[in-house]
Order: C-alpha cells, then structure tokens, then sequence
C-alpha cells in the first residue's frame, strides 16, 4: 500500500512511518507543503499517488487556538478539508486523526465514538469542523480521536513534569482534568492495525485506562524515582492559560476493541517510555 502522511516530521507522523516501514511510505510537512493552500496539497498528492493519506497535520497549540481561532480553524478545519478533497479526487482513503478535546468533558464516565460533539475550546471547534469535513465528503475514511499524545524527541508533559521537578523539587498541577495519556508509538501500532481492516468510521485508540493530570505527573515522578517532589493539586481555574481544557474528557475505544485493536494500559507505555528517556533530547 502507499501512505501519504501529512505532518510527517512531527511526533506521531515519525512514529508512522516506522510502524508502516512495511508499506511504501511517503510524506510532507511545512514549509515544502502549507495544507491551507489547497493547490500545493492537490499538486503533492497528484505526484505521490497515494491508496491511503493519513493526515497528522494540524496546528495543535491549543492556547495559540485560543488567541487566534480563526488561525486554528484556517489549518484544522479548512487545511483537512483541501486533504479530504485531495483524497476524493485521486481516489485515496484517508484517516484523519482527532482529539478528545472534541468533547465538553461533562461527562465523568467519558466518551464512546458515537457520542455528540460539543467542543468548548477553539481547537476543540477546529478538530470538530475538520471531522465534519471529512465524514460528508469521503466515504471512505477513518477518524481516530486521541489524547495526550507524548513522544520522545518533543516537548511534552512528561518532559515540562521532569524539568520543573529537577529544577525546583516542587509541582502544582490540576486535579481536575482527566483524560488518556497516549505514547505516540503505541497509537501509530493502533493505525497501522486498523487500516488494513478496512473498516471505516470513528475510533478511540488510546492508552487505556485514564487519570488526572495530578495523577499522571504522580505516576512520572514515582517510575523515575522522584520520590522527594512534592506535588500540589490546583483546580483548572487557579491556572492561567488561554484556552480551557475539557475537563472530564477521557476516551473508552469501544469500536477498536470490537475489531481486535486495543492499546496496552498507560502506565505500561509510560514505563516504557521512561526506559528511552536517557535517549531523548
């Protein structure tokens, strides 16, 4: 099969293209391809012919979505619809990967894939207008909303959690945001899973199980052995930021599970994370 990823450089489009190295992997990613600009995307994916486009391109600052949501919705929402476009007229599937910040998080029992959309953060309304996008124009199409995605090489939590730690032995962090922290490797298995099923529609891969953001930095600092840190639980609201997270917006992947594709718990992908961790820049 030859795979098209869109934002190949970045922290899940470099865990693909190991996961697929099976396949004849192809990609682009800023500056050589803009996804706003609709004729270079039809251009690249004319060239590269591709049977399936797995689009990971997207500007994910959610605070910088906060500060300029018509930004946001310009490269999430219009970028993947010139993608959604692209794949329709040459005749490729296409899998575009989402986010739980999709949903308002008011649900403590979290969320199914079937569930309404009722996104209450900028990025959250782009990521929902790039679904929309592509579930009416391609019938032959994957969405996968993720969560709390870290990979090595990036900026992350787990890298911001470690700093701050070492730096000052002292975290405050928020109690009340829950999701699923997700190890990029682990989601890009899951995809390369799936998309030799064939089996279109919405997905939920994520590490299973899911905590508070208090309770994920816990879990970094007792496996790496910071025992001494203190953390402080604080409420969303004593922290100042642009945007506003989901608050209870954890992912249950029903539809995967049904086909045969799960994601092992995430303290078990954490744990293997934090064996590279000596390796990541």
């Amino acid at each position: 099969m030859k795979v098209l990823i869109t934002g190949h450089k970045g922290q899940l489009g470099t865990a693909l293209q190991k996961a697929l190295s099976h396949h004849e992997v192809m990609g682009f990613d800023l500056p050589e391809v803009d996804i706003t600009h609709r004729g270079g995307v039809f251009t690249a994916v004319a060239s590269a012919q591709p049977d399936l486009i797995i689009h990971c391109a997207a500007y994910t600052n959610v605070d910088g979505c906060a500060r300029d949501p018509a930004l946001a919705y310009r490269v999430n929402g219009l970028g993947t619809q010139n993608v959604a476009l692209a794949a329709l007229e040459f005749g490729a599937e296409m899998l575009h990967v989402s986010t739980n910040e999709v949903f308002a998080g008011d649900r403590r029992d979290g969320y199914e894939e079937w569930m309404a959309l009722n996104p209450i953060n900028a990025y959250g309304r782009s990521k929902a207008a790039a679904e929309f996008y592509v579930r009416t124009i391609l019938r032959r199409a994957y969405v996968v909303r993720t969560a709390w995605l870290y990979a090595p090489g990036g900026r992350n939590f787990i890298h911001a959690i470690l700093n701050r730690a070492r730096e000052t032995g002292h975290l405050r962090v928020v109690v009340d945001e829950v999701g699923n922290p997700t190890y990029a490797q682990d989601l890009a298995q899951a995809i390369a899973q799936l998309i030799e099923t064939h089996q279109y529609g919405v997905y939920h891969f994520v590490n299973s199980g899911a905590c508070s953001r208090w309770a994920f930095a816990n879990e970094i600092l007792r496996q790496v052995g910071l025992t001494g840190v203190t953390n402080t639980p604080i409420f969303v609201a004593d922290y100042q930021r642009a945007s506003t997270p989901p608050p209870y917006a954890a992912l249950h992947n029903v539809a995967g599970k049904a086909i045969g594709v799960e994601l092992r718990p995430w303290p078990e992908a954490l744990a293997d994370y934090i064996k590279q961790y000596d390796k990541i820049d």
